[in-house]
């Protein structure tokens, strides 16, 4: 059975999850995947803005900032 999934902006601070689909617009698609977000990549929050935006994450061993709203789109299997 599959686990299930969850938004990556749902996720605690120190969460790792796998991502399990990218859900954005085609043309958002491209700048994610050159920064490293695919299918099958772990993940990790790092921190989280005062006010809840950005997220920082970490990916492929560096960090990455990604808009909430991004992160909403990103769906994760937690680890």
């Amino acid at each position: 059975m599959p686990a299930e999934t969850q938004p990556l902006s749902s996720l605690t601070v120190g969460a790792k999850g796998t991502i399990a689909t990218i859900q954005v617009p085609p043309e958002s698609r491209g700048r994610l995947m050159e920064m490293g977000l695919l299918t099958g990549t772990p993940v990790e929050i790092v921190r989280y803005a005062p006010l809840g935006d950005p997220i920082e994450i970490k990916v492929r061993g560096y960090h990455l900032t990604l808009r909430k709203h991004e992160a909403e789109q990103i769906l994760v299997r937690l680890a």
